[in-house]
């Protein structure tokens, strides 16, 4: 191989390593208030390094009681580095309380929820969050109802995404949740 076409794949290469790890911090490179807080917390600064299993919530809807085993996990694995993070959205059928005080009651007292819960947003469509876009790129799905559970990796990549009718605490999940937990915390620079 001559020296042109070697430096070209070199530089072809570099250009895939360097977009890949663009795209593994891009995903967790995006900042939300929490569930009735005023000061956005940056998902990067805060979980980067940990397992998180995002999902969409809403307190009216079939699959509300989704929030035990929620956090059930969340209270099993936070201490290994793990953490649910909910994210409210009226997307469907308008399943949630508009005001967020309201969807925090309610996921306190009815579920004793006390794993992060982020602001009421869009994870559909066009007005769906720049997150729950790559979130959507990343997997080849957006949510089809609420409740879709999209785990990521230590290292801020996908690493699977279950429909709404996948429970929490189904094995596929743990399973997965226990196999990210195996890989080493990425090194702080």
């Amino acid at each position: 191989m001559s020296r042109t076409p070697l430096l070209a794949a070199l530089a072809a290469a570099s250009l895939l390593v360097a977009g890949a790890a663009l795209a593994a911090s891009g995903l967790l490179a995006h900042s939300f208030r929490p569930l009735a807080g005023k000061t956005p917390v940056n998902l990067e600064q805060a979980y980067g390094g940990q397992v998180l299993l995002v999902v969409n919530t809403a307190s009216k809807c079939g699959f509300t009681p989704q929030f035990e085993a929620l956090e059930a996990l969340h209270a099993k694995y936070k201490g290994k580095g793990f953490a649910v993070l909910g994210f409210p959205s009226g997307d469907f059928r308008e399943q949630e309380f508009t005001d967020e005080k309201e969807i925090q009651q309610f996921c306190t007292l009815t579920y004793g929820v006390k794993f992060p819960m982020f602001e009421k947003v869009h994870v559909v469509g066009e007005s769906a969050t720049p997150f729950y876009k790559a979130l959507a790129a990343a997997s080849g799905e957006a949510p089809k109802w609420n409740f879709h559970k999209y785990l990521i990796g230590r290292d801020g990549r996908l690493v699977a995404s279950w429909g709404s009718r996948t429970k929490p605490d189904d094995k596929a999940i743990v399973d997965a949740i226990e196999q990210a937990m195996k890989a080493p915390r990425p090194a702080t620079p």
